[in-house]
C-alpha cells in the first residue's frame, strides 16, 4: 500500500545532520540499490502529484444550480405548454450554452494540478549501484541521492551534503527575485520558514550555479510543492456577478411568486373560471420572466471582454470581466508587476569613479546583457567602455562567488602588472582593506543605502598577491546600491485605485526593506500604514490579522500559505479581492481569489488557474481594466433594470386588469413578443455603451448593490408603476370608446413604444437625458438603429400577421395614444431623474 506519511525521524529536516538522515532512511552517500529503490517505490508511490479525479457529468450538472436557471426552465416549460415551441427551444439553448461555457471553464481549471505536475517531470542524476545514472524524476524515492548541476529542475524536496558554490532560483516558491546560496554544512533552527532552508533544494526550483549532491526527503505528495498543489484543488469563490446574480435571481422569484399568487387567488375569489385563471398565470408567468437576460449579460461581458483584449488583457472566464469592476483590493506582486523585474544601479557612493567602473568590467561575468543580476546592471552602468575595458585588460584568473568571504573576483594584466579586482559585501573587502581612514564615510553611505532597500557591495583592487583571498591588500572604491526600479505610470495607476476606493497590497518575498522602498515609491505605502514580514504573519491567529489588515500595505518575505491565507481574511471581511502574480508561489492565492490574474510570461501553474492573463505585466494596465470592468458592470446594471422593469410593468398591467374585472389587456402572443423582439431590439445595444462618467471617481458597489441595490429597485418599481398605470388608462379609455379589439391592438403598440422609451432612459443612470443631450446621443448610438429595426419589425407584424398578433390597422386616435402613452412614460422618468439629480447637487459632499 503506498503511503506519503512524513516519517517522525524526518520531520524538521533541515535541523539534522546528514549523517542523521542517513541513518534515518537507511542509506549513504553511495545511494540506494535499485532492489531497495523499487520496494521504496512500491511504499511511497511515484514522486508526482496527485490529482483528483472529477465526475465530468456531477461537474456539468452543477452548472444549472442558479435561481435565474430555474426561472428560464420555467419560463421555457410554459412556452411549450403555451404551444409557443419556438421559444421553449430558443430558451433552452440559452440555459444549455451558459451551462456548457461554465462547465468549460471548470474544466481549463482543473489544468493548473497539470501544470504544477511538469515542474518536476523531468530526468535526474542519482546514484544507484554505487553508480550515476539519469531516470525519470518519477521514479525518485526517499533515501535517493541526486547528483545536482547548473541548469537543474530540483526534482524532489532534498536535503543537501555537498555543495559547491550552489545558488538556486526559489523564485518560482518564495517569490524572492534574487538566487538563495546553499549550503550543505549548516544545521538550522526547526522553525525555519521555506526561505531560510540554506540547505534544502525545494522541488521545482532550479539551481542557477555551482553543483551538489544530496539525499532525498520528501517526494510527490509530502514535498513542499505538494502542498501549494492541494490548495489549487479547492474550488475558486463564485465571481461577484454570479453572486449577485443569484441574489436577484431569489428576490424576484419570491416577488413574482407573490405577486402571480395573490393575482390567482383574487381571481377566483372574484369568480373567475379555473382554466382562465390558469392561463392568467401562464400569460403572467411569461411576461415576468425576462427570458432575455442571459443572452443579453452574456453579450455585455463578451463585447466588454473583446474591448480588453485590446489592452492585451485576456478574459480566460467571462464573469471576471465584471469581476474588475467589483475589486476592492488588489493583492500585488512587486517584481515584474510594480517594478521592471531587473536591477538597476540606483545609487553610487565612490571614491575613484573611473576605477569603479575599471573593476565592475573587471570583476564580471556577464556578457551582451546575459548573467547574474547584479553583473548586467553593472554593465549598463559601465555603459559602453564595458567590452573595450574588457579587451584592454586581459583576464588571467576567476575567483566565482566565494560564501566563506562574500566576495568574487578576477586578476587581470592592467599596464604590465598583475591587478586584482574585487566585487562583495562590503563588511568582507573592509576585512582587506588598507584605507582604513575612509570607513567612516563608506560605512555611513552604505547604511543610507541599505536603508533605502537598496543591494550594496563594495568595490575594490589592489596588486595581485596570489590565490589565498586572506593574503589580498586592496582599497576599497566605492559603493554601488542596485534596485529594481517601478515600472513608468505605475505611481499613477496607484493613485487611480487608491482614489477610486480600492486598496493596493504589496506582498512580496523580498525583503522588507526592498519592499519598502518600492511600495513608499509608488505610494502604495504611507506615513501610518503598516508592514508586515512573514514570520511575524506566521506567529499571528487570524482574529489579529484581521484587525491589522486594514493598515497594512506592505507584507515581505511572504510564503504561499501566507499569501493564500491573507487572500481569504480579506474575503471574509467582505473585501473583493484581484490577486496577481506569475509564479507557482502566487498559485494558491490566484486560485482563491475572486479574480486571479496572471502575467503572459509567468508560469504555466498561474496562467492555467487564473482567470485574467496579462501580456503587459503592469499594474497601471490593471487599474485601466479595472475601468473597463466599472463600465460593464454599469452596463450589466442597466441591462437589468431595462429588462426587469419592462417584464414587471406587464405584471402589474395584467394584475390590475383582473381586479378591475377588465379583459386580458394583452394576448400570450403580443406578451411574448414585447418580450423577445421589442425588448431584444434595443438590450442587444447596451453592450456597446460606452463610460456614462468617470466611474474611477465612485467607491466599489457592494456585491448585493452590484446588479439591484435599494436605489435600483425603487427605480424599477417607479417605472414599472409609471408604465403600467400610463397603459392601464390608455386601455380603460380605449376601451370606452373604440372597444376591446381595438383597444387590446392599440395598447399593444403603445407598450412596445413606452418600452422604447425606457430603453433610451436607460442609457444614462446618474443624470437626466436632457442634462448634457450631446452626451445621451454618444454614450450609445446603436440603440437608435435598435429602434429603428424594432420599428420596421413591429409594422410587419401588425400588417403582414394581424391573426396571429390580433391587431387592427393603426387609425389616428391609435397613433394620439401611443404618443400620450410615449411621452407620459419619458416624461415621468425624466422628472424622476431631474429630482435625484437636483437633490443630490444639494447634499454635503
Amino acid at each position: 500500500m503506498k503511503q506519503n506519511k512524513i516519517p517522525d525521524t524526518l520531520t524538521y529536516p533541515h535541523a539534522k545532520t546528514a549523517q542523521m538522515l542517513f541513518d534515518a532512511l537507511q542509506t549513504s552517500t553511495h545511494g540506494l540499490t535499485s532492489k531497495e529503490a523499487k520496494v521504496r517505490l512500491e511504499i511511497y508511490g511515484p514522486n508526482m502529484l496527485d490529482e483528483a479525479k472529477q465526475n465530468l457529468f456531477l461537474l456539468f450538472l452543477s452548472q444549472f444550480q442558479s435561481p435565474l436557471v430555474y426561472v428560464l426552465v420555467i419560463a421555457a416549460v410554459l412556452s411549450f405548454v403555451l404551444g409557443n415551441l419556438h421559444e421553449g427551444v430558443i430558451i433552452f439553448t440559452i440555459v444549455v450554452v451558459n451551462a456548457a461555457i461554465g462547465f468549460w471553464q471548470e474544466i481549463k481549471a482543473l489544468t493548473s494540478i497539470e501544470a504544477l505536475k511538469k515542474l518536476t517531470e523531468n530526468r535526474t542524476k542519482v546514484k544507484r549501484d554505487n553508480a550515476v545514472i539519469a531516470l525519470s524524476s518519477y521514479e525518485l524515492v526517499p533515501g535517493d541521492v541526486a547528483v545536482l548541476s547548473e541548469g537543474d529542475i530540483i526534482p524532489a524536496d532534498i536535503r543537501l551534503f555537498q555543495t559547491y558554490s550552489v545558488f538556486i532560483d526559489e523564485s518560482i516558491l518564495t517569490g524572492e527575485s534574487i538566487p538563495t546560496h546553499k549550503d550543505a554544512n549548516l544545521v538550522l533552527a526547526e522553525d525555519s520558514l521555506p526561505y531560510e532552508l540554506s540547505n534544502i533544494a525545494l522541488s521545482g526550483t532550479t539551481m542557477t550555479k555551482g553543483k551538489a549532491e544530496g539525499v532525498v526527503i520528501f517526494t510527490g505528495e509530502s514535498s513542499y510543492l505538494a502542498s501549494i498543489a492541494d490548495k489549487v484543488k479547492e474550488r475558486s469563490p463564485q465571481s461577484p456577478l454570479t453572486k449577485a446574480l443569484g441574489i436577484f435571481g431569489k428576490k424576484y422569484i419570491s416577488i413574482l411568486s407573490v405577486l402571480i399568487v395573490l393575482t390567482a387567488v383574487l381571481a377566483l375569489w372574484r369568480g373567475g373560471e379555473f382554466v382562465e385563471v390558469i392561463y392568467l398565470v401562464i400569460a403572467e408567468s411569461v411576461s415576468a420572466v425576462p427570458e432575455g437576460l442571459p443572452i443579453a449579460v452574456t453579450l455585455v461581458l463578451t463585447i466588454g471582454a473583446m474591448a480588453l483584449s485590446l489592452k492585451k488583457v485576456y478574459i480566460k472566464h467571462l464573469p471576471s470581466a465584471q469581476t474588475l469592476g467589483s475589486a476592492t483590493v488588489i493583492a500585488t506582486d512587486k517584481t515584474g508587476t510594480i517594478t521592471q523585474g531587473k536591477l538597476e544601479v540606483k545609487e553610487v557612493f565612490l571614491l575613484h569613479e573611473t576605477l569603479s567602473k575599471t573593476i565592475s568590467a573587471l570583476a564580471n561575468e556577464s556578457t551582451q546583457g546575459k548573467g547574474d543580476p547584479m553583473d548586467t546592471a553593472l554593465e549598463d552602468w559601465v555603459g559602453e567602455t564595458y567590452e573595450e575595458t574588457r579587451l584592454k585588460y586581459p583576464r588571467i584568473t576567476i575567483y566565482p562567488f566565494d560564501v566563506k568571504y562574500r566576495l568574487m573576483a578576477s586578476s587581470n594584466m592592467v599596464e604590465n602588472e598583475q591587478i586584482i579586482s574585487v566585487k562583495g559585501a562590503f563588511e568582507s573587502l573592509m576585512q582587506l582593506a588598507t584605507n582604513k581612514e575612509d570607513f567612516e564615510k563608506l560605512q555611513s553611505a552604505h547604511d543610507k543605502m541599505a536603508n533605502d532597500g537598496m543591494r550594496v557591495i563594495a568595490l575594490g583592487s589592489g596588486q595581485y598577491g596570489g590565490d589565498e583571498i586572506e593574503e589580498w591588500k586592496i582599497e576599497i572604491t566605492g559603493l554601488v546600491g542596485f534596485l529594481d526600479p517601478p515600472k513608468a505610470g505605475v505611481a499613477k495607476a496607484v493613485q487611480i485605485a487608491q482614489n477610486a476606493g480600492i486598496k493596493v497590497i504589496m506582498i512580496t518575498g523580498d525583503n522588507l526593506l526592498t519592499a519598502l522602498a518600492v511600495a513608499k515609491s509608488v505610494h502604495i505605502y504611507k506615513e501610518g500604514d503598516m508592514a508586515l514580514e512573514g514570520n511575524v504573519l506566521s506567529q499571528m491567529d487570524d482574529k489579529m490579522l484581521e484587525s491589522l489588515l486594514p493598515r497594512i500595505t506592505v507584507l515581505a518575505r511572504v510564503l504561499p500559505e501566507h499569501k493564500y491565507r491573507i487572500v481569504k481574511i480579506l474575503q471574509k471581511m467582505g473585501e473583493t479581492v484581484a490577486v496577481t502574480g506569475d509564479g507557482v508561489n502566487d498559485v494558491p492565492a490566484i486560485k482563491a481569489a475572486d479574480l486571479g490574474i496572471s502575467m503572459g510570461d509567468g508560469s504555466d501553474a498561474a496562467k492555467s488557474t487564473a482567470k485574467m492573463v496579462l501580456a503587459d505585466n503592469n499594474l497601471s494596465v490593471i487599474v485601466d481594466a479595472i475601468r473597463q470592468g466599472r463600465t460593464i458592470a454599469g452596463n450589466i446594471r442597466k441591462t437589468i433594470y431595462f429588462l426587469v422593469s419592462t417584464g414587471l410593468d406587464e405584471v402589474i398591467l395584467i394584475t390590475s386588469a383582473i381586479l378591475m374585472s377588465l379583459p386580458l389587456p394583452l394576448y400570450p402572443v403580443q406578451i411574448l413578443w414585447i418580450n423577445l423582439v421589442s425588448d431584444s431590439a434595443l438590450d442587444k445595444t447596451f453592450p456597446f455603451m460606452k463610460e456614462e462618467e468617470n466611474v474611477m471617481n465612485r467607491p466599489p458597489a457592494k456585491i448585493h448593490e452590484q446588479i439591484i441595490g435599494l436605489t435600483q429597485f425603487l427605480r424599477i418599481i417607479y417605472t414599472a408603476l409609471v408604465v403600467s398605470m400610463g397603459a392601464l388608462f390608455l386601455y380603460v379609455w380605449m376601451l370606452e370608446h373604440q372597444g376591446k379589439e381595438t383597444a387590446v391592438s392599440t395598447l399593444f403598440s403603445a407598450f412596445v413604444f413606452a418600452t422604447w422609451m425606457n430603453g433610451l432612459q436607460s442609457i444614462k443612470e446618474y443624470e437626466p437625458f436632457f442634462k448634457n443631450i450631446k452626451k445621451s446621443l454618444r454614450i450609445n448610438p446603436y440603440i437608435f438603429y435598435g429602434i429603428f429595426i424594432g420599428i420596421v419589425l413591429h409594422i410587419s407584424a401588425i400588417y403582414l400577421f394581424p391573426e396571429v398578433f390580433h391587431t387592427l390597422p393603426l387609425d389616428g386616435t391609435s397613433m394620439m395614444m401611443i404618443g400620450v402613452l410615449s411621452v407620459w412614460v419619458f416624461g415621468m422618468i425624466e422628472l424622476r431623474k431631474w429630482t435625484e439629480y437636483l437633490w443630490s447637487r444639494r447634499q454635503p459632499t
